[in-house]
């Protein structure tokens, strides 16, 4: 199977698939056989790329994108490595890293669409319906969350990363520092200074949220 027959079909928000291989037997079977097993790479991170890619950018379309292209670079980077290096990789933060440094590119690049305020909250990731839930309470829910997402993608680009890895991907601050290449006090204020504005803008509509 060639990179661009597994990568090409990925369509974010799918079915969870069954019996997936844990990180350790993961990274075993890509040492040994990358072809073969490089598809449950994808369909274990798919979803969590997108999302990534979709709080960070705040376009679906730049989002998939970008995440398609983490893959493509992932698979890229994998085949160069030796058994050994693959080994030791931590597959999750490394992969996070490798979707941050292409949304940055593309922001230097100015290659991102930008969205007016409204089309940000439509296009937001539905939440998750709840069989027994009043209708009321499902589009209540689904309103809060399409204005966080509009508020998230309009922080400053530090606090919304360091917001987004810590509260929605829940990595550990020591993580955090190691992937954002920071030291654990920056990563630190950058969090809580996030949270600050997030709270401040959902509280107080403006048209963008200064630092």
């Amino acid at each position: 199977m060639t990179v661009a027959q597994t990568v090409a079909p990925v369509k974010m928000g799918g079915q969870p698939v069954p019996r997936l291989l844990d990180t350790t037997d993961l990274r075993s079977a890509l040492a040994q056989d990358l072809d073969g097993y490089f598809e449950q790479l994808v369909l274990c991170y798919q979803n969590q790329l997108y999302t990534f890619a979709l709080r960070i950018a705040g376009n679906p379309q730049d989002a998939e994108e970008i995440a398609q292209d983490a893959f493509v670079r992932a698979y890229r980077a994998l085949a160069s490595y030796s058994p050994e290096q693959v080994q030791t990789l931590m597959l999750r933060a490394w992969l996070y890293q490798i979707t941050l440094n292409i949304f940055r590119n593309r922001v230097r690049g100015q290659r991102l669409k930008l969205v007016p305020l409204d089309d940000l909250g439509a296009n937001a990731p539905e939440p998750a319906a709840d069989q027994q839930a009043e209708p009321e309470a499902i589009v209540a829910r689904a309103e809060r969350e399409r204005e966080l997402s509009a508020v998230i993608a309009r922080l400053p680009e530090r606090y919304r990363v360091a917001l987004v890895l810590r509260h929605v991907a829940g990595f550990g601050y020591g993580e955090l520092a190691a992937l954002l290449n920071q030291p654990v006090g920056t990563v630190k204020s950058n969090v809580h200074r996030g949270v600050e504005l997030l709270r401040k803008a959902l509280d107080e509509p403006v048209e963008e949220v200064r630092s």
